[in-house]
């Protein structure tokens, strides 16, 4: 029997079987094999442990779940529109454990995302040896004379609570649809209340979703800040689900002029002592708000959703593209309605096809009772929300029962059960983006920080969900 969510994934086997994947492994700086070259025994493993979320696309497909190919650890996955009718995929993949040797790798696709070139390297290490420091959560932009831009975290050897969240804003890009690249440059970012008060660690920030155009058609996105533990109000943090945050805003002012990198003009709006706070559920004088999602809603104000450490989604508006924003507040299904339950872990929402809007989350407040915190996990099942505008009601998304899209039974890639190894890797629907061609509404998704995939949300699979009128 189908579960609910589940789609046929017979091309998708095929695909695979047919050696299109072969298209996603060859990796720029590591040895130019793909999955089907390695032993039978793990082609096979590897096989069986993708089909487990019967994803529609296969983006990129690691040659061993162990490290050895240092392929496994893949996330932050950021389709987008590429200037010449492509899909364009830039995301960070670590050659070791997640961090130390994280780079960013790009690829294309001329068929809607059906197949995939082979990725090359754009920033960061080359190989696992390579000195140079790491480079981690890039996101795009494209100009309207067809520039792609990627901007990203770089490393300098030195952190704040966590590495791979510390460093400046370098960026690239590239005049010939990613086929070759300039080198890298710095990109001012200004000193914040937030950051190291004698300033020599760079502050700690992750773009992770892409940044969309806003009413004057500048690009605009918001940004998770770490506090540093000079500035924490809670120096210590027993997990990093403590760690003191708060949400703010970029706006890229002149990426159409196609500026050099160390040129593009950055401002930014809810910073500093206007950033969104939310209470962390122990701790209600620390402020646990990141990962900010945003629609356009069709009254032209703008609708973000973030993670916290609430136990549960929150959200707030601006009327003015961006520039202010209210005082966050719980997500709810409906006006005077229930909370919208999450973990720490990715509660993107985006746009669909028609107008309306999902929300994927994970639909339960995360594990309180662990010691230490473990608020984060399990990142497991997925599951979608559908969303309507309400124009006249206190919160203007209101919000269906949450569905089940997707699920990897929890077990780890190496195939070892969650539920005998709490601490593997189980999360689904991570670190994603959206893509709406032609009408074909496709989540592209981290599957336990592993697979690169992508999922159709189809108008069937929607059609039972039903959002209150009142």
């Amino acid at each position: 029997m189908k579960q609910p969510g589940r789609q046929d994934v017979s091309m998708a086997s095929r695909w695979w079987m047919a050696g299109v994947v072969t298209m996603a492994v060859c990796l720029c700086g590591a040895r130019p094999a793909a999955a089907e070259d390695g032993p039978i025994e793990v082609r096979e493993h590897l096989q069986k442990e993708l089909q487990r979320s019967q994803p529609d696309y296969l983006l990129f497909v690691p040659r061993h779940w162990d490290g050895s190919t240092h392929d496994s650890h893949n996330e932050h996955i950021l389709v987008f529109d590429g200037p010449d009718g492509s899909l364009m995929a830039v995301w960070t993949q670590s050659m070791r454990d997640p961090g130390p040797a994280n780079r960013i790798l790009f690829a294309r696709s001329d068929d809607d995302g059906v197949t995939w070139a082979p990725p090359l390297r754009i920033a960061g290490p080359t190989t696992p040896d390579d000195p140079a420091h790491m480079a981690s959560w890039a996101f795009p932009m494209v100009s309207k004379h067809g520039r792609v831009y990627v901007l990203y975290n770089q490393n300098h050897g030195n952190q704040g609570w966590i590495k791979m969240h510390t460093g400046t804003m370098d960026g690239i890009y590239s005049d010939d649809n990613g086929h070759t690249w300039s080198k890298p440059q710095r990109i001012p970012m200004p000193h914040s209340i937030y950051d190291d008060p004698d300033g020599k660690i760079p502050a700690e920030w992750i773009v992770w979703q892409v940044p969309e155009r806003d009413l004057q058609g500048r690009y605009f996105v918001g940004y998770t800040h770490w506090v540093n533990k000079a500035r924490a109000t809670r120096p210590e943090a027993e997990s990093w689900t403590e760690i003191e945050s708060v949400c703010e805003f970029m706006r890229f002012e002149n990426i159409d002029d196609h500026p050099e990198p160390r040129d593009i003009r950055v401002t930014y709006s809810a910073w500093g002592d206007q950033a969104l706070r939310v209470p962390h559920f122990k701790y209600p004088l620390v402020s646990v708000a990141q990962e900010p999602s945003i629609v356009r809603l069709p009254d032209q104000r703008l609708f973000c959703v973030m993670r916290t450490n609430a136990g549960y989604i929150w959200y707030s508006l601006s009327a003015d593209d961006g520039r202010t924003w209210s005082n966050p507040r719980p997500l709810l299904r409906k006006d005077h309605g229930v909370p919208i339950l999450q973990p720490v872990g990715c509660c993107p929402i985006y746009r669909l096809a028609d107008g309306r809007y999902v929300l994927l989350h994970h639909n339960h407040r995360g594990d309180i009772e662990s010691k230490p915190e473990g608020t984060h996990r399990p990142r497991r099942p997925a599951f979608i929300a559908l969303a309507e505008f309400r124009p006249n009601a206190d919160q203007p998304l209101w919000f269906s029962e949450s569905k089940q899209l997707m699920d990897n039974d929890g077990i780890a890639v190496d195939g070892r059960d969650s539920k005998d190894h709490p601490n593997v890797q189980t999360g689904i629907g991570l670190y994603s983006s959206f893509t709406t061609r032609g009408g074909n509404n496709v989540l592209w998704h981290t599957d336990r920080k592993c697979f690169l995939v992508g999922k159709k949300i189809t108008p069937e699979f929607l059609s039972d969900l039903r959002v209150p009128a009142k």
